[in-house]
């Protein structure tokens, strides 16, 4: 069974951090690089962080610098560590494979976390 259940979102303040948690599949995470993905209002969705089964990242100029992703392989957890909020980094936040994963000729997402950061 697919899963992806994201966790950690709220409200957050400019300047201010948090830490977002995704629960992953085994047979998923043990095979694919992960991402965080974030949709807000009015625009597309986009790719922020990846980390590979080895641990490489790579991160969208964006959140550069102010969001770390990690992963625990004995969890199958990956993480976004956010700081240095912007209000601007206010969406829908997504944990999914990188590219997404497809399944029955869509591609899955989870229910997402909902990330609001005032100002």
């Amino acid at each position: 069974q697919v899963q992806l259940v994201e966790s950690g979102g709220g409200l957050g303040q400019a300047g201010g951090s948090l830490r977002l948690s995704c629960a992953v599949s085994g047979s998923i995470f043990s095979i694919n690089a992960m991402g965080w993905y974030r949709q807000a209002p009015g625009k597309q969705r986009e790719l922020l962080a990846r980390i590979t089964r080895g641990g490489s990242t790579n991160y969208a100029d964006s959140v550069k610098g102010r969001f770390t992703i990690s992963r625990d392989n004995a969890k199958n957890t990956v993480y976004l560590q956010m700081n240095s909020l912007k209000p601007e980094d206010t969406a829908v936040y997504y944990c999914n494979t990188d590219p997404p994963l497809w399944v029955n000729a869509r591609i899955f997402w989870g229910q997402g976390t909902q990330v609001t950061v005032s100002s």
